[in-house]
Order: structure tokens, then C-alpha cells, then sequence
């Protein structure tokens, strides 16, 4: 069997990316957990750590990391059965990768009801959709909502619905910068809003909607989505953002839409251990139901339809 002072030695160092860090929240000298962790390497005869700055695990050491989580997890499991009211106070720790724009709408619901439901401490990762896929395979993350459709080797992806987005601008930006509606000159030209320098929604809008790619325009970051849709009401730009999060205002005359008939549809997938454990299983099930009764309930909402998108969810 693997030492568990080993194994949470090795943890800890891979989710503080640095070994000072790792020993300090261990309790341990730094020579310590170096022995613990040149131990476990030994015992399985293969490197774990890219040791640099940070510290990143390696292809084994991904492995590795996933396995610790799940024992972390089976364990708690194992408390709560065999002395469920002596360990009611401790919470199974668990972390997922979520992208901002999911955040700041349908699982923020989703994980109160589920913080309500199952005995977990919860760390909620925020990275772009297209980029939450590495932090699972990294083992950072027991699952992460994202816009890949296929599963790795070893984990399994469940699809949970599209989340639509909308290009908007104030009436005054729009009158000032887009008398004659948004065009491929203005696109080039008029600042945009965008959530950071990954995020390829603003770009993948612009291709769809003028069927080429404008590579080089002018951009605003700003990396929250209540930051975004504020800058964008303050006439710093215009952006692409979530329909839930646009509707009341384009209601109110607030914000224009640009363009009305060519909204973004980005699908969402949740990727998950293809073997969980049974509490990781839950949180699978309350991610998937949640996404899919909100993306079901704005799609029909934006559509005018009873149904809307439900009939591109996956059963």
C-alpha cells in the first residue's frame, strides 16, 4: 500500500505548487516533505514533480493526484457511515472548474443547493470554458463544465445544455459608432469588451457573424462578467454576454442588440472520473440536472417555445 503521509505530502505540494507552502500547511520542515515525496518517487519508481516554479505534477503525477482526491473522498465516506454523528462537523474538500459566464448565472443556484445538500467544502475554480479541461486532467478539479465534447481517457462528459450570448451596446454607443449597424470597418476599429486575453467568445461572434475572422481589433479587458456587462453599459464598448444577463436590459432600452438575428451558441459539457466516488457522483448529479433545467429554461424563454434547445440536450 502507498503512504498516506506520502501521498497528502505530494498533494500538497501540487496544490500549493510550491514546497515551502506545502510544508508550512502540513506542519512539517521543507526537508521533510522533500524525504516523504523522493520516498513515494522511489516507491514507484517514476518522477511526480516538475520541479520549477510553480511546482506542476507530471503525467504520473496527474494520476497520482487523482487518486489521492478519490481516497480523500472515499474516506470521508467511510466516517460518515461508520460514525455519522461524530463527523458531521467535517466536510469533504472538493474543487470543480466552472467558467465565469456559468458562474455568474445558472451555478450559483446549482451549488447552493448542493452546499445545502451534501457535506463538502467546495472550492469553485473560475478559468475560460475552453480552458477548464486541462485542470481536470491535471487532477486539480474532480469535474469542469466546459466546451470540449469528447472525454479523455478515464473520465466521462455529459452534455448539459447551450448558454446563448448576445452582442450589445448602449443606444448612445451604438448611434455614435454603428449609425449603419455593426460592420466588418467598425468591428476593426470600435473598442470592444472582452473578459481577458483567452477569451475567444468576442472572436468566434465576429466569424459568425461575418463568416471570416477579424483578427486584430481594438479591446477592453475586464475579467468578471458583472465587470463586463457594466463597462459595457457605461459606453466603454460593446461585447458579447449571456442572454439571461442581457434580457431585462435590451427589455428596458438600456442595451441594443447588434445583431439580433446571429446569436452565439456555445454548447457546455461537464466533464467527470469515469470511476467516482459515490459523493463526487452527486455533485455530478446536481451539476447536470441544474445546467440542465436553466439552459432549457432560457432557451425557451429566448426562443418564445415551450421547448426551445431541450431537444439538443443529450438524454
Amino acid at each position: 500500500m502507498l503512504d498516506r503521509d506520502q501521498l497528502e505530502a505530494f498533494a500538497a505540494v501540487v496544490e500549493h505548487q510550491n514546497f515551502e507552502r506545502a510544508a508550512a500547511a502540513l506542519s512539517i520542515t521543507r526537508g521533510a516533505i522533500s524525504q516523504r515525496i523522493k520516498l513515494l518517487e522511489e516507491t514507484l519508481s517514476a518522477v511526480l514533480l516538475i520541479r520549477d516554479r510553480p511546482v506542476l505534477p507530471t503525467v504520473t503525477g496527474e494520476v497520482l493526484l487523482r487518486h489521492v482526491k478519490a481516497v480523500r473522498l472515499l474516506e470521508q465516506e467511510v466516517y460518515r457511515e461508520i460514525a455519522p454523528t461524530g463527523k458531521d462537523h467535517e466536510r469533504a474538500r472538493l474543487s470543480v472548474a466552472v467558467n465565469a459566464d456559468s458562474l455568474a448565472t445558472w451555478f450559483g443556484a446549482c451549488s447552493a443547493a448542493l452546499l445545502q445538500a451534501l457535506p463538502v467544502a467546495l472550492e469553485v475554480l473560475v478559468e475560460d470554458q475552453d480552458h477548464t479541461w486541462p485542470m481536470l486532467l491535471r487532477g486539480e478539479v474532480i469535474g469542469c463544465v466546459c466546451t470540449e465534447p469528447k472525454p479523455a481517457q478515464g473520465f466521462e462528459a455529459i452534455r448539459l445544455g447551450t448558454m446563448e450570448y448576445r452582442c450589445v451596446a448602449t443606444p448612445a454607443f451604438v448611434q455614435t459608432h454603428f449609425p449603419h449597424g455593426l460592420r466588418t470597418h467598425e468591428a476593426a476599429l470600435v473598442p470592444a469588451v472582452v473578459f481577458n486575453r483567452k477569451d475567444a467568445l468576442h472572436d468566434e461572434f465576429l466569424k459568425l457573424l461575418f463568416g471570416v475572422e477579424i483578427e486584430r481589433y481594438v479591446k477592453h479587458y475586464f475579467p468578471s462578467p458583472s465587470a463586463l456587462l457594466n463597462a459595457i453599459q457605461m459606453g466603454s464598448g460593446y461585447g458579447v454576454v449571456p442572454s439571461d444577463q442581457a434580457q431585462s436590459l435590451l427589455d428596458s432600452g438600456r442595451l441594443v442588440d447588434l445583431a439580433p438575428s446571429t446569436p452565439l451558441q456555445v454548447p457546455l459539457y461537464w466533464h467527470h472520473w469515469q470511476k467516482e466516488p459515490s459523493l463526487a457522483q452527486r455533485v455530478t448529479e446536481f451539476v447536470t440536472l441544474s445546467a440542465r433545467k436553466a439552459l432549457a429554461f432560457a432557451s425557451a424563454h429566448d426562443t418564445g417555445s415551450p421547448v426551445g434547445r431541450c431537444a439538443i440536450i443529450d438524454p
